[in-house]
């Protein structure tokens, strides 16, 4: 028997008793709510989890949340993880190996917060952060690791090989070359990392690709540098073009030229808004900047008349859930936009932003919006499709690649 924790209470189960065995011990009614879907479970940091999985260890911490708006489960997080899934929003710098930023930081001579791949996750992990600026404070140290090209080769290789493994066909990575510099030259940074992520498409079948980002707090030059070196890249895999970085303060405008350029040279545009600040930063990522997707969105909905634009142009969001809740986006997962704005008829697409630092994968964000907002099966799929759909792909590979994912999906229902 061990002892487990459900709402601050300890109770005792037998060892692999699942979690909603561990309510059941505790309260038959809120176990009841659990099964019928009414309530849902989150661990010891607040990331949903399945009720049908082994509690695991000893001193392990659940926290039963009930919500009126919950539906029946229609899908467990294993029959999720087997579905296909496309992700258009995720940052390479987010994305390392605790045991390979080890071995990375052993070989440099590099002093991390931590000496063990558990205890490196929980010292990244961005829950306790107090703003976005804080949150992005965790990638300084991930990007100690990644000054060398074959240490960026690496990453690259085993960020397609985690994704594949969680059932990605498809998936854009993004990071900013110049956060490489001076160890390494442009010319380097983007093409080590694109040999490792070309290894592990070959591997995997994993189709990806590269968007290269702007930083709003970096001098604008640079950013127009970054562009040109993104469409010198077109044809090597680099997809996009991007602008990330502390929102508030730091106006997309400013970095005009560099999305001029990207356009002019034939380069697809996102762009960061609607995170750190407010409607009026996703209308210049739109209209000024001329984005074709925007990077989160969230706070879209502050503004009737942008919201109306977006849905008519059926402009896609990149969004977030758990890393939404971690910059403090949004206050709570049962707070966040995304089902208020997919049943408005928004394009939403389902991302992770950071797998290590957010401590998710992609099959957890889709078990999250079932588990905390309440999608449906069919909305699930939609979000899939979504992804697909809004994939900067010729429109033959997305074509080919929405057709593949559909007839996998009718294939598992």
């Amino acid at each position: 028997m061990i002892q487990v924790f459900v709402n601050e209470r300890p109770v005792t189960v037998a060892r692999g008793a699942s979690v909603r065995d561990a309510v059941e011990e505790l309260d038959h009614a809120l176990a009841e709510l659990v099964g019928r879907g009414a309530a849902y479970v989150t661990d010891g940091v607040g990331r949903p989890v399945d009720a049908s999985d082994p509690v695991g260890e000893g001193g392990a911490i659940f926290r039963v949340v009930v919500s009126a708006r919950q539906g029946p489960p229609r899908l467990t997080k294993e029959a999720l993880r087997r579905w296909p899934k496309a992700e258009l929003h995720v940052h390479l710098d987010g994305c390392l190996r605790p045991a390979t930023m080890l071995e990375l930081a052993n070989a440099q001579g590099i002093r991390l917060p931590a000496d063990t791949p558990e205890t490196l996750a929980q010292a990244l992990f961005v829950k306790h952060a107090k703003s976005l600026e804080e949150y992005l404070t965790k990638y300084e140290i991930t990007l100690s690791v990644m000054q060398t090209a074959p240490a960026l080769e690496r990453i690259g290789y085993e960020f397609v090989l985690d994704a594949a493994s969680d059932g990605l066909r498809y998936v854009e990575v993004r990071y900013s070359p110049l956060l490489h510099r001076p160890a390494l030259t442009l010319a380097q940074a983007i093409e080590a990392p694109l040999r490792g992520l070309k290894r592990g498409e070959a591997e995997t079948g994993t189709k990806v690709g590269l968007i290269v980002c702007g930083i709003r707090t970096r001098p604008v030059a640079e950013s127009l540098e970054l562009a040109r070196a993104a469409a010198d890249y077109r044809a090597a895999g680099v997809v996009g073009f991007d602008l990330a970085g502390a929102e508030h303060g730091f106006p997309a405008r400013d970095h005009r030229a560099a999305f001029v350029y990207a356009a002019q040279h034939g380069m697809a545009c996102t762009c960061h808004a609607g995170e750190g600040d407010g409607p009026d930063s996703i209308r210049q990522a739109l209209h000024e900047c001329g984005a074709l997707r925007v990077g989160h969105g969230t706070r879209l909905g502050e503004d009737t008349a942008l919201l109306e634009y977006v849905i008519e142009r059926k402009i896609p969001l990149e969004m977030c859930l758990t890393s939404n809740v971690h910059t403090h986006t949004v206050p709570s997962l049962a707070e966040h936009p995304l089902k208020r704005y997919l049943d408005r008829g928004v394009v939403v697409t389902l991302n992770t932003d950071g797998r290590l630092v957010d401590g998710i994968s992609l099959t957890d964000e889709y078990f999250t919006a079932q588990s905390a907002l309440g999608l449906t099966k069919g909305d699930l799929a939609r979000a899939v499709l979504n992804a697909c759909e809004s994939a900067f792909l010729p429109d033959f590979e997305k074509v080919a690649l929405v057709s593949r994912v559909q007839s996998e999906l009718e294939a598992l229902s």
